[in-house]
């Protein structure tokens, strides 16, 4: 599955210590537009169990993620909670628009002292959402990753080039690769910060 490989990339370049400071890597993979990377800090009073049940609780992500403008839940028999939910999500990057997607989010226990969930997107289900109500995602896979005193946040995303024109396109590969220290960095920020409020 697309997300468990994702999380072994990511484990292949965690530090082999726990940082002092903010950590953030990124790599290419498969000729993507778009670089897979992670960023990793010191947080003070990080309950891993808190921030996994945080990361599960998609339906309470409104309010609580940065930019998150809708967020729910999706029956579906083939992923069960605690240990799987299906969502649909949009999300909207200031001068961009919008972005959404249906996404499976899966606990995946501990690995390498880290606990994780992580995603990958449902391709068919994302397609046949309505590009008027937002550009859809042609991948986009990622994963927290929480220890005491750490958390991590784990990304690779880029929209379907269809839905975009070539400057919008160009903000959402080469821009975001540019920028994505720092909107990783206040990820990590804000669900440690959710975290402790639950």
């Amino acid at each position: 599955m697309e997300h468990t490989a994702f999380v072994e990339r990511v484990l292949k370049h965690l530090p082999s210590t726990s940082p002092g400071d903010f950590h953030f890597t990124s790599w290419e993979h498969a000729g993507r537009p778009t670089r897979e990377g992670f960023g990793l800090m010191p947080i003070a009073g990080v309950d891993p169990a808190r921030v996994i049940d945080a990361v599960m609780d998609v339906d309470h992500y409104l309010g609580n993620i940065e930019h998150v403008s809708e967020c729910r839940s999706i029956k579906d028999a083939r992923f069960k909670a605690p240990e799987s939910v299906r969502f649909y999500q949009k999300v909207d990057i200031p001068l961009l628009g919008s972005v959404h997607h249906e996404l499976v989010l899966h606990r995946l226990g501990t690995h390498k002292g880290y606990e994780v969930a992580a995603w990958h997107i449902l391709g068919p289900e994302t397609a046949a959402l309505s590009s008027k109500v937002g550009l859809r995602s042609d991948y986009n896979h990622g994963a927290w990753l929480a220890a005491h005193g750490v958390l991590g946040y784990a990304l690779g995303s880029a929209p379907k080039r269809d839905d975009v024109g070539m400057l919008k396109w160009k903000a959402m590969t080469t821009g975001a690769d540019a920028a994505a220290s720092r909107v990783l960095k206040a990820n990590v920020e804000g669900m440690a910060r959710w975290a402790r409020r639950r």
